[in-house]
């Protein structure tokens, strides 16, 4: 067994103790920008983290850290005790992080469940070789993919699983939010980060997701989200408690009710009519 499938087997282990998610003092610069300055915050098996932040702010950046898309310059993280700091993007996603992006990262001719099956790749055996010496044991595979993707778009919204042999490309904006979604969960993670997930979407398509996110914590008790929102409504509605990030540095930290009434917050990004929102 390779160096990436120890760590992930050990990261499955019993008996947890501490923080499943946790960074200290994370930091990222481009030349002489810093554009994570000294994040630390922690997250429990079952628990949802919501980032706000101005545009800009570094929301996206810290998941790009956390996901492995960059290497920190400083700084750690740590998934359920192990350290997986610099860790590439592929390790961490078998470890158990899995996310979604700001924009569309569909494949917009394949179908709903063939998407769903591609976000299962780090979970499959059948590569190249065996598809080619064991068709039987590859088609069995395949076949046990298509149908635990039908019930994560089920799962999701019934809605998808009756056109999930349809293209992605000819979805709306809120269905593809919620098959990004599907795909996400199909890796089996431990902890999800969703990118502005109900970007795109009007008041009751967001108050749909709302409830559909909520229907997928509680099928799946244990998995841990951290979200980056712009929609105050979802903010209020899902969260245990709110980070907010203002020119990349950690200024608030705590239950939204709380959070939002801090002046510091109010002038970076809430506003003073935000608070009454």
């Amino acid at each position: 067994m390779g160096e990436a499938g120890m760590g992930e087997a050990g990261m499955r282990g019993p008996g947890l103790s501490g923080p499943l998610l946790e960074a200290r003092n994370l930091s990222i610069r481009f030349g002489g920008l810093v554009a994570v300055s000294r994040v630390d915050f922690s997250l429990a098996a079952g628990e949802v983290l919501c980032v706000i932040g101005p545009n800009g702010a570094g929301k996206s950046t810290l998941f790009n850290l956390i996901s492995g898309l960059y290497r920190p310059s400083s700084g750690t993280v740590r998934l359920a005790g192990r350290d997986i700091t610099g860790w590439p993007a592929h390790r961490i996603a078998a470890a158990g992080i899995a996310r979604t992006f700001q924009s569309s990262r569909l494949f917009a001719d394949l179908t709903l469940i063939d998407n769903v099956v591609i976000g299962m790749h780090c979970r499959t055996r059948t590569g190249v070789f065996d598809a080619l010496l064991r068709p039987a044991r590859a088609r069995a595979e395949l076949e046990a993919a298509a149908a635990r993707a039908g019930d994560l778009l089920r799962l999701v919204s019934p809605d998808l699983h009756d056109r999930r042999h349809s293209l992605a490309g000819a979805l709306p904006q809120a269905d593809r939010r919620r098959l990004e979604i599907a795909r996400a969960l199909a890796s089996e993670p431990k902890v999800i980060l969703l990118d502005e997930p109900s970007s795109g979407m009007d008041d009751r398509d967001t108050d749909a997701l709302i409830e559909d996110i909520r229907l997928t914590m509680t099928e799946r008790p244990g998995l841990s989200y951290i979200i980056i929102e712009h929609d105050m409504r979802l903010v209020a509605a899902l969260p245990e408690r709110v980070m907010v990030i203002d020119y990349g540095e950690k200024i608030a930290e705590g239950p939204f009710a709380e959070v939002r009434l801090m002046p510091r917050v109010q002038e970076a990004y809430l506003g003073r009519k935000a608070t009454h929102a």
